[in-house]
């Protein structure tokens, strides 16, 4: 047994040999800051060329004085560098430069190349750019840039871009960064390495694997590994990208891809990180984070892994994949240092015929062009044959490879549309002309080769190699070379010129007559020439990787740039980063959209997608429904506490995107019902549930609808009314058939996901188990708001998160000219948006290449104190200003510069330092997809209050037809209790069907007591909506059948007043006042299925009222026999709807009121859906037409109603009669006369929503799409 003091040494021991090995592991965690150039001999530094011996390039060093002060070149141009040769290769992480001392010469910009052999050198790269630093404005200040991304090489070169312009370029400059070492491993392409593991067949949880490769092949496996039982996992290049695999358990299948042009023959870093199924993958600095697919955490490997290749005992077969050829090191796995395990020869390396532990590298002198460069190389002069070949790589579908001129004629190798196309022509004989193409989608940023063949009377054109893709022609042709071959461009104005004038890529590999160019030679100026070309470097960009189109759109690209396709995403914008659907049903519908199935986004711009969902809009809320696929009443037999049957629910919807629904929501609920027999449910009161279901969270529940979290009942045991008092759910009284439903509605829980059915396996239990639809009502965030008092009030947030992208919406109302809405700051970036004056909104930032403004002028002052809707976006393309959807300001982003937009200070909210503060309010604050609570954050905020009130100064409006706004904490409702509309606007009409009666008394309240009063004290106690000077009769109507009575409105006396269809399809207003009738003109309807609305106003007279006081308090109402047989047979067959007397809606009453209002109805009477199709029903019989005279009828307004109608047709009728008591003869005269001119029908057209008085005018001029659902056939009718 160990004592404490040995225990405690042991202890020590292991801390002190961890903290050395942490040290040992991470050098990079001391500063690397040296400065490697000042130490550095005379010898170390070259150059293009010196002005004089007093301007070497070993006079470069910063602050130094010595020669002439810094290095100047012969000559000022593009074609000149300084280079520097560190000695060994070094981690640097910043440059420093200076002009030339006491002198007019410096460098303003310049380019930045580094390499590990002094060759193939590579461009330094930032924000997705071959990057250019800015450099000196004088001789003295020292301009210092750290890189973003440090870089370990031995050779430096600058290539300076543009320089003082009083003088010419000098240069003294540092660099700083420290010294690195690591273990190399040279690979062949034959040889692999082996790790075994200490324990056989281990089941692997956790990995890190780490490594560095360069290599000139794309192809290749970097490491495998493989189990017994199928588990395997693989990282290999293919098309020079890195593709990881692996294969784990039961259908775990992962594969994942990173990076392209990784055979650049430059080092590129490797970090595998996988943590059960988590999994964190980054390639130079760029991370990708997944999840494995399976079902299992582990893999289940073999005892070993390869690095390098396939094993050769490896049972499975590689499949032709071929084994890695080029350099790795600091090759580690899970703490194992393998590459110096190798060195040291603890693993196996048999495999291998001469393993070495330096890179070999080879050589291949790239050559790059710009699209206003050539290569001009010499050839055999007048030679019977062309032979040429190169290899080539491009982005872009066109260009310029080859253009040679013959002696009697031109040769063209171009790229067009993809294919390399071959052109020969020769002028001076007829008919010599040569064309072939061969490839396809060679402009994939890949090396492809090219050889070309052309003699007497033959051609051939192969591409890769590949004999299928070789193209012969035997077309009679006779070729003279020229002396010179003009590659990647011609410019020159010739006789014979070709279609392409230039070329963007990379060419290597170069051969002219068989013969490997010597472009070290042509470098050094002794042979050939070249213009605005970069030898020995590839300076290509894959701009589509990282992919920055987002949300799944995809990228293509050209030299220059790239462009996304948004097609199908549920996105747009440059980079497919703006959702093109609404955040909730809440937004939908105060975009004025009624009822029905829609696409929403809550998160906006964020990892979220669409999805669909039901909305229903009601008067006073909108619900958004979730449905699932749960059958109705699932039976459910068979099942124990011991092996519970559990029934998995799907939703149309992720977890993720139905839980941004409950998040937002302000109540969710869930109906759940469980039918049993002899099935207990919760085994309530102290037992263990039988059932139990899951939901959001995985968390198991044991409550049951009508209950709440923590209390183990059911409704009925919440109620206190269960069928056994002993229990508190109906199913635990475990009787022959019963049932336990309720809403669940605590919406932390919801949605329901499973359910655990425990207690159906006696004889003769059964449950039937019924989950509803989530159903939420509410936006929390759309309304979320805060009211700003003070000029100095504002909100603070964490800093904005928007590197490369960041979009930014919310709605403001104001009174005041002018205001910030929100600013965060960096040490030089920014983001602002404000409002600059009454009609300007402004966005304003800096990523770094200076400030950029947007503004958006509106025709409107926007401080109006109505809401207005203001988004902003920002990306590596372009930057957008929008407000209310209308006015936009798009500005391009430079295809050069600064891209991320890197930001330190907190995000303020309705103010900022030294700005201008915001007065009003903001409301549905949303930045990258995020909403920030501002009434959260107003409730502990001085000046700043939560919430907002005066919605309806800008939503009003929606609410149609006479209905009022009424204002709420969150938003408003439109008030439809005065109209005869229904629905969340006021829109909706009113349907019922065919062999319906609808009765309305108009006074039930004072009937009773009209005999015994005068007509002044009845006046007096009138109901308001008794009218004594006129009335409104107002309503829809579709059919395509006549003669029918639409409206009959009767009396106790024998005074009615009807509106018919006559036999001929004319319209009249009948209407009898003692013994007068008043007929109007008849106006044409046209039968066919045509749609008409009516809107009658009798007009009011001193000496002559069409309805009277006495004939409205009539108690029994008396109906006309002769009209009712000429107009009512066999009745009314279509649709009847919208119905308004005066103040009264009686259809609406009779399907809204359940009992409160004095109206009744006989027949079926159910909301219907007509008008959308001919009708189809047939005349009623005499015992079924309500209209029947055996029936006995009160004061009322009788409505025959059957489809619906979407159509308008106006149709006003004002009688006017004065009766004038004179002179016998004169007075038969006057009567004649009066109705003749004064008995008029007066007809209005629509003019919108102009006059409060008639809800039908305002849906014509309100409603543009009212005729929706109408058959094309159909015709509005105005009358």
């Amino acid at each position: 047994m160990e004592t404490p003091a040995g225990t405690g040494l042991k202890l020590l021991l292991w801390i002190l040999s961890h903290i050395s090995i942490s040290q040992a592991a991470s050098p990079s965690s001391q500063k690397c800051d040296e400065a490697l150039v000042t130490p550095l001999p005379h010898n170390a530094f070259t150059s293009s060329s010196v002005f004089t011996s007093g301007y070497a390039p070993g006079y470069a060093k910063l602050n130094k004085r010595g020669g002439a002060g810094g290095w100047s070149p012969l000559d000022s141009d593009h074609y000149q560098w300084l280079q520097v040769d560190l000695g060994s290769r070094k981690q640097v992480t910043a440059i420093a430069t200076q002009g030339r001392y006491s002198s007019s010469d410096w460098t303003t910009r310049y380019r930045l190349l580094y390499s590990d052999t002094g060759r193939n050198w590579k461009p330094y790269h930032q924000d997705g750019n071959i990057w250019a630093f800015a450099g000196n404005s004088n001789t003295e200040s020292v301009v210092r840039h750290d890189l973003q991304n440090p870089t370990v090489a031995r050779y430096l070169r600058i290539i300076p871009l543009d320089w003082s312009e009083e003088g010419r370029i000098g240069l003294r400059f540092e660099i700083f960064g420290c010294p690195y070492w690591a273990d190399v491993i040279n690979f062949d392409g034959q040889g692999v390495i082996s790790y075994r593991f200490k324990m056989k067949k281990m089941k692997i949880l956790k990995d890190v694997i780490a490594l560095k490769f360069k290599t000139s092949e794309s192809e290749g496996v970097i490491l495998h590994g493989e189990g017994q039982q199928g588990d395997y996992i693989t990282l290999e290049l293919r098309k020079g990208r890195l593709l990881l695999n692996q294969y784990g358990s039961i259908l775990g299948h992962t594969s994942v891809t990173s990076g392209s042009l990784l055979d650049d023959h430059h080092w590129h870093s490797i970090v595998i990180e996988r943590y059960r199924r988590n999994v964190n993958f980054t390639l130079d600095q760029h991370t990708q984070h997944f999840r494995t697919n399976g079902e299992f955490d582990h893999l289940d490997l073999d005892y070993e892994l390869t690095f390098g290749g396939m094993p050769y005992s490896g049972k499975p077969v590689s499949g032709g994949r071929r084994n890695f050829k080029g350099c790795m090191e600091s090759i580690n796995y899970n703490g194992e240092n393998i590459t110096d395990l190798a060195r040291r020869k603890k693993l196996d390396s048999s495999s291998f015929r001469n393993l070495t532990f330096s890179c070999v590298d080879t050589h291949t002198f790239p050559v790059f062009f710009n699209g206003t460069s050539f290569l001009q190389l010499p050839g055999r002069r007048d030679h019977n044959m062309v032979s040429v070949g190169f290899q080539f790589r491009t982005w872009n579908p066109t260009g310029l490879l080859l253009f040679s001129s013959l002696a009697d004629g031109m040769l063209e190798l171009a790229l067009n549309d993809g294919k390399v196309t071959a052109h020969i022509n020769v002028t001076q004989q007829k008919n010599m002309r040569v064309d072939i193409a061969s490839g396809s989608g060679l402009n994939d940023g890949e090396w492809h080769d090219v050889r070309f063949l052309a003699k007497e009377n033959f051609a051939m054109l192969t591409i890769d190699g590949d004999e299928a893709s070789a193209v012969r022609t035997n077309s009679p042709v006779q070729i003279t070379t020229g002396s010179t071959y003009h590659f990647g461009g011609y410019f020159l104005r010739t006789r014979a010129s070709p279609v392409q004038r230039s070329f963007q890529g990379c060419m290597q590999l170069i051969q002219v007559d068989d013969q490997l160019a010597d472009l070290t030679a042509v470098e050094q100026g002794r042979m050939g020439a070249f213009e605005n070309v970069s030898l020995d470097m590839c300076a290509i960009i894959d701009r589509c990787m990282p992919n920055q189109c987002e949300h799944g759109g995809r990228c293509s690209q050209t030299w220059d740039g790239f462009t996304c396709t948004c097609d199908g995403t549920g996105y747009t914008g440059a980079t497919c980063h703006t959702s093109v659907y609404e955040q909730s049903c809440e937004a939908y519908k105060h975009l004025g959209r009624s009822s029905d199935s829609y696409w929403i986004d809550p998160d906006g711009s964020g990892p979220l997608g669409p999805f669909k969902v039901i909305c229903n809009m009601t008067e006073d809320k909108v619900w958004t429904t979730v449905v699932n696929d749960l059958a109705t009443q699932t039976a459910v037999t068979g099942s124990s506490r011991e092996r519970r049957t559990v029934l998995q629910l799907n939703y149309s919807a992720s977890m993720e995107q139905v839980t941004a629904i409950t998040n937002s929501a302000e109540h969710c609920e869930q109906h759940v019902a469980y039918a049993c027999r002899m099935s207990r449910l919760l085994n309530t009161p102290d037992g263990t549930p039988y059932t139990w279901w899951v939901g959001r969270g995985n968390e198991k529940h044991f409550y049951w609808g009508g209950s709440v979290p923590g209390i183990q009942k059911c409704a009925c045991g919440i109620e206190r009314n269960c069928t056994d008092s002993k229990y508190y759910c109906n199913c635990d009284a475990d009787q022959k058939q019963w049932d336990d439903s309720g809403l669940l509605v605590y919406k932390d829980h919801l949605p329901v996901s499973q359910v655990a059915v425990g207690d159906t396996n006696r004889p003769g239990s059964e449950a039937k188990l019924t989950v509803g639809p989530l159903r939420c009502y509410g936006d929390r965030s759309y309304w979320n708001a805060a009211s700003f008092n003070t000029p100095s009030s504002y909100l603070h947030f964490s800093t904005f998160q928007g590197e490369t992208s960041a979009d930014i919406s919310f709605y403001f109302k104001t009174s005041a000219p002018y205001g910030v809405f929100l600013e965060n700051l960096g040490n030089t970036d920014f983001i602002r948006l404000e409002l600059k004056s009454p009609t300007v909104v402004s966005f304003s930032f800096d990523v770094g290449n200076g400030p950029v403004e947007l503004n958006v002028y509106s025709p409107t002052l926007l401080n109006d104190d109505q809401w207005h809707r203001v988004s902003a976006e920002r990306n590596t393309k372009e930057a957008i200003l929008q407000l209310d959807q209308k006015y936009k300001e798009v500005r391009p982003a430079p295809t050069q510069g600064h891209t991320r937009l890197e930001l330190y200070s907190q995000l303020y909210v309705g103010a900022a330092g030294g700005q201008k503060g915001f007065l009003g309010c903001i409301r549905s604050l949303k930045m990258n997809g995020m909403a920030l609570d501002l009434e959260e954050r107003a409730n502990v905020t001085p000046g700043v209050k939560p919430g907002c009130s005066g919605h309806c100064t800008s939503f009003g409006m929606y609410c149609r037809n006479g209905g009022k706004c009424v204002e709420k904490y969150n938003g408003y409702s439109c008030d439809c209790s005065t109209t005869a509309y229904d629905g969340p606007f006021c829109s909706k009409g009113q349907y019922a069907y065919a062999g319906t009666l609808v009765k309305y008394n108009l006074v039930p309240e004072v009937v009773a007591a009209a005999s015994s009063l005068d007509e002044k004290s009845v006046i007096h106690n009138l109901p308001v909506e008794t009218n004594l000077t006129h009335e409104d009769l107002t309503f829809s109507f579709s059919t395509s059948t006549s003669p029918s009575l639409l409206v009959y409105i009767s009396s106790k006396t024998q005074d009615y007043m009807a509106v018919v269809l006559r036999q001929n399809g004319n319209i009249i207003c009948s209407l009898k006042k003692e013994g007068f009738y008043c007929n109007s003109k008849e106006e044409p309807f046209w039968v066919p299925q045509r749609i008409c609305r009516f809107h009658i106003q009798p007009l009011q007279t001193s000496n002559f009222r069409c309805l009277s006081v006495s004939s409205l308090l009539a108690e029994t109402g008396y109906i006309d026999p002769v009209l009712i047989e000429k107009y009512n047979t066999p009745g009314f067959v279509g649709c009847l709807s919208r119905v308004q007397f005066n103040s009264i809606a009686p259809l609406k009453a009779a399907l809204r009121s359940r009992g409160s209002a004095p109206v009744s109805h006989q027949g079926k009477l159910v909301e219907s859906n007509c008008g959308a199709s001919p009708l189809t029903i047939p005349p009623m019989s005499a015992a079924t037409d309500p209209w029947h005279l055996d029936a006995v009828h009160f004061q009322q307004i009788f409505l025959l109603n059957y489809s619906f109608n979407s159509g308008e047709c106006i149709f006003l009728a004002g009688i006017i009669a004065v009766v004038i008591f004179t002179i016998l003869c004169t007075l038969v005269f006057l009567i004649r006369y009066m109705f003749r001119h004064k008995g008029t029908y007066h007809t209005n057209e629509a003019k919108g929503g102009e006059s409060s008085e008639s809800a039908d005018a305002a849906i014509m001029g309100t409603e543009p799409n009212f005729t929706e659902t109408i058959d094309e056939s159909k015709k509005e009718w105005f009358i």
